[in-house]
This record gives C-alpha cells, structure tokens and sequence, in this order.
C-alpha cells in the first residue's frame, strides 16, 4: 500500500476485533517506536515486524492480535531477561507477551524489553546456532540466558 505507514496497513489487513486491539496495537507501535527509534517496520508474514539495517531474517520484535488480546513477539526471547514473568514460550528462540483484551499496558516495561532486545540482536546473530540447539535442548522453564 504506497503512502500508508506499515502500522496502518496492518490494521486494515489485521481488521482488529474491537476499538481495544486498535487501541493497544498503536500504543505498542508507540512504545516501541520511542524505546528504540531506529527501527523499521513493515507488515511481514501478516504481523507488523521491526529490525533494523533492513535485517528482516533477524527482526527484533513484532506485534499481532489474536482472539483474546495482542502480543508482542520477540524472535529471540529466550535471551531476554523477564522480571515481570510475561513472556510465554513460542518456539525455540521466539517468546511472546501475551496482552489480554482490557489490560493495561505498563509502557515503561514494554519498552524495556524492547531495548534489551535491540542490544542482544548482534549477539543472537553471531551465534543462532548455539542459542537455538541450548533453547531446545531444555524445558521451557529453564531458558538460556546470555552471557
């Protein structure tokens, strides 16, 4: 869609249950946006994806709506600390934070998972492999952590 923002072309081709998702979706957007200004974005697999430096293969987080909420979706979660215990296992690397319908959303939490994300994605790009063989080699409770 030429002259619309990546946000915008998600919502019209997400179409969001309700005035909440909508809601949610831009203030994620905006978080997101302001806890790491240098991110792209672009509707990438049906979600609103962001990188930087044009590395879609190794995006750093992304947002969609499902049934019950949003979520945030970091590729490589498993790195990222999680002092709020937010993040559910999605994959061997990806974890999500589950936004239900209603709830609130603590902007300066977001964001500071945003951030960590950012700086960790040199390190999970210098050694996927490793981190991905470490993440499927243990149960979901017991994630590896950075060095």
């Amino acid at each position: 869609m030429t002259g619309t923002s990546p946000l915008d072309e998600y919502l019209t081709a997400a179409r969001p249950e309700d005035a909440w998702d909508e809601a949610a979706i831009r203030e994620l957007d905006g978080v997101v946006r302001a806890a790491a200004p240098d991110l792209e974005s672009a509707v990438k697999y049906r979600i609103l994806m962001y990188t930087r430096a044009g590395d879609w293969r190794h995006w750093i987080c992304a947002i969609n709506t499902q049934r019950s909420g949003v979520c945030l979706r970091f590729l490589y979660g498993v790195l990222l600390d999680d002092p709020h215990g937010v993040l559910r296992k999605g994959s061997a690397q990806l974890m999500t934070w589950d936004v239900a319908r209603g709830q609130e959303l603590d902007p300066d939490a977001v964001a500071a998972y945003v951030r960590q994300a950012v700086d960790l994605q040199v390190h999970y790009r210098e050694n996927a492999a490793e981190i991905s063989a470490a993440s499927k080699a243990v149960p979901a409770t017991k994630r590896p952590r950075r060095r």
